[in-house]
């Protein structure tokens, strides 16, 4: 499980200055460029788990975490989406991609968004209820070791067994370390069970707390179930 995203640059490409609305609660867009080092916006990508970019946002306490897929001016190279924030804070902003003919990448920037910030605690926990769904993570982690990590997805206390395929898989897991948010991309196991257990593989590079964020779509909704856990 690599790890990743705490730089803006890798030295051939790097994200641009996000632009986005100054304060919580403002409706406006969410933009940015991916330029060479030379300074030319990319604009060709290869496309990974059904996307050519995996946007992906989180507040620095883990709350407030969302996966969006912007749009691509393919004139310009500029990235855009529709964006509001929902609260104040600093927001750590990832871009996964893959330029054509590169290799694999994960940027990221820092935004500040102006108001009354109140970070929260991120405690361990192995469960989570999303919409009615309630989700629980078995397993554990444990730096510099593999380990298998289930999400077992239930409703009114019976498994969930009509998930939807959703980037490829029945489940698309996130997990950031606390404190740098260094960004560990993993993906499902996929044993062609639409659940109601999703299985990941999961290696943490280092002891330490990890936030992890699980999206599933049912009913032809997305969702995501966040959790914390510890890698010993």
């Amino acid at each position: 499980m690599n790890v990743n995203g705490t730089a803006l640059s890798t030295g051939e490409v790097q994200l641009g200055v996000v632009h986005a609305p100054a304060t919580a609660g403002e409706d406006g867009e969410l933009s940015f460029t991916v330029a060479t080092a030379g300074g030319q916006p990319v604009a060709k990508y290869e496309e990974a788990h059904g996307k050519q970019l995996h946007l992906i946002v989180v507040r620095a306490d883990g709350a407030h975490f969302r996966h969006r897929h912007p749009v691509l001016d393919p004139e310009t190279g500029v990235w855009t989406i529709p964006w509001t924030w929902a609260a104040a804070g600093t927001y750590r902003v990832f871009a996964d991609l893959t330029p054509a003919g590169g290799e694999s990448v994960t940027l990221s920037r820092t935004v500040e968004v102006a108001g009354d910030y109140q970070p929260q605690v991120a405690e361990p926990i192995a469960a989570s209820v999303v919409d009615g769904y309630q989700v629980t993570l078995e397993g554990t982690l444990a730096a510099g070791a593999g380990t298998l990590l289930t999400a077992r997805v239930t409703r009114d206390g019976q498994p969930v067994t009509d998930l939807e395929p959703y980037l490829g898989s029945f489940g698309h897991l996130v997990a950031l370390r606390q404190g740098d948010l260094a960004y560990l991309h993993i993906h499902a196991l996929d044993d062609g069970k639409p659940g109601p257990e999703i299985r990941f593989h999961a290696e943490a590079p280092t002891t330490g707390r990890y936030l992890l964020y699980l999206d599933f779509q049912a009913a032809g909704v997305v969702r995501t179930a966040a959790f914390v856990l510890d890698a010993a």
